[in-house]
């Protein structure tokens, strides 16, 4: 029997049954972090380019001087700008109006022909790299700028 003992545990050692396991146990949860991750960095694109195109919409629709029926220029680019983003929850007091005013940025839409610049600040939770951003989430800031028609409608 003795020598036995030394053969047993050479075809044990051998035997590789029950290695798949292991290595699926500890590549799965790799796998689905890496994957996970993919699907947060396309969210964060997807929330900075609606951001951009409502934006550049917004201010487009500005700097025509235009208004929607019952709202103030204000509110009517903000309801465009809303109209532009249907996923996005946007906050009013995140939306700022400035023109340009002897070389400085004044607060306000701005009337016919000067520069006005419309901004937004946003801010998207982070899932799955949450503890790569302060606070679990990322601020995003997007500007445009535009001269206004020098005839408003």
């Amino acid at each position: 029997m003795p020598s036995d003992a030394p053969r047993r545990l050479t075809r044990r050692l051998r035997d590789s049954s029950g290695q798949s396991l292991v290595e699926a146990a500890i590549i799965t949860p790799l796998l689905l972090l890496v994957t996970f991750a993919i699907i947060d960095f396309g969210t964060m694109f997807y929330v900075s380019l609606s951001l951009e195109h409502g934006v550049a919409e917004a201010a487009r629709f500005g700097i025509t001087g235009n208004t929607i029926p019952g709202m103030t220029r204000q509110e009517s680019v903000v309801a465009v700008l809303e109209r532009a983003m249907p996923t996005l929850r946007i906050d009013e007091s995140n939306v700022a109006f400035s023109h340009l005013v002897d070389g400085a940025w004044v607060q306000g839409i701005g009337g016919p022909g000067e520069i006005g610049k419309l901004s937004l600040t946003y801010a998207h939770d982070v899932l799955v790299l949450r503890p790569l951003f302060p606070s679990g989430r990322i601020t995003m800031r997007v500007e445009s700028s535009m001269k206004n028609e020098d005839r408003f409608q």
